[in-house]
């Protein structure tokens, strides 16, 4: 026997969802206001430091340093006599009174007592000054100068002499009136050295074809051959832009000595050392030229 179930009206009505509320925020309201003012504020300083950014990587500041240029002169002339009165005395005590009085000009108050004793009243020896050569004049200071100079003295004792080159350093301080006074004692110091320095050797490079390098020489040949007693009118026809001077001495012309030859458009470039014999001592001497010609209808020196 079948039983029958009845479905009920709850079973047979499908669950409908439940709607959801939604809030929503009038335009006009002070939040939504708030949060308009702060985007926007935000998008306008964006763009201000956008620019700012550009403006700041296109200032270049510049250092301007100014050359106060500092006239040595008067310097280099008190150094000089100094030296001269230092290093000058006669084994008598005469004159090495003399020398003492002199050099007391120069010198500071301690100075003058430190080279009381410096030559001596018995002092075997008489010296005096040949070549002084002022090596350096450097700023120390606003008012101090370092002067380093060397001397070439003559001693002599007894029936003996023979020369002495020295070199030494002292301090001179000059004052707002330009008067001078030394403050350090003349104080043993070294000549500049030679440089190891070697400057690169031009080579020909292949630009300048055989015809050009023959024109050329036999230019150049020609020219320095009557260049030494040459007139301005004369170097007129060869010269432009007074490239190379009149000189008015008595040289033969010997040769050109291992030029070099360089073209670059319309322009030669030329280093030689030109070989003269010097009719008044009879000595070569050799002239070194780096030369730049240019052939219009004839070759000229335009450099």
């Amino acid at each position: 026997m079948k039983r029958l179930f009845k479905k009920t009206d709850k079973q047979t009505k499908e669950t409908k969802p439940k709607k959801i509320k939604v809030k929503t925020v009038g335009p006009r309201k002070k939040s939504v206001m708030m949060l308009w003012i702060v985007l926007l504020g935000s998008l306008a300083f964006g763009i201000y430091k956008n620019f700012t950014a550009i403006d700041q990587h296109t200032v270049h500041e510049k250092e301007i340093i100014e050359t106060k240029m500092v006239d040595t002169n008067a310097i280099e002339s008190f150094t000089k006599n100094f030296v001269k009165d230092y290093y000058t005395w006669q084994n008598k005590k005469e004159s090495i009174e003399q020398r003492t009085e002199k050099i007391n000009g120069y010198l500071t108050e301690d100075l003058q007592a430190l080279n009381t004793d410096t030559v001596r009243d018995d002092i075997p020896t008489s010296s005096s000054v040949g070549d002084i050569n002022i090596w350096s004049i450097s700023q120390e200071n606003e008012d101090t100068y370092a002067v380093v100079y060397s001397v070439e003295q003559k001693v002599t004792e007894g029936k003996n002499s023979e020369w002495v080159r020295s070199t030494y350093r002292i301090l001179v301080y000059q004052d707002k009136l330009g008067s001078l006074v030394i403050t350090q004692n003349p104080t043993l110091w070294s000549l500049p050295n030679k440089s190891d320095y070697e400057p690169q050797q031009p080579e020909s490079n292949g630009t300048v074809d055989s015809d050009t390098v023959q024109e050329v020489t036999e230019f150049l040949e020609t020219f320095f051959a009557f260049y030494p007693t040459a007139t301005d009118k004369e170097l007129a026809y060869y010269v432009k832009n007074n490239a190379l001077p009149p000189i008015g001495k008595d040289y033969l012309f010997s040769e050109l000595v291992n030029p070099v030859f360089q073209q670059s458009g319309n322009q030669v470039y030329v280093w030689v050392s030109v070989k003269y014999l010097d009719e008044t001592t009879k000595a070569t001497q050799f002239s070194q030229y780096v030369l730049t010609l240019e052939k219009d209808t004839n070759w000229m020196i335009v450099k």
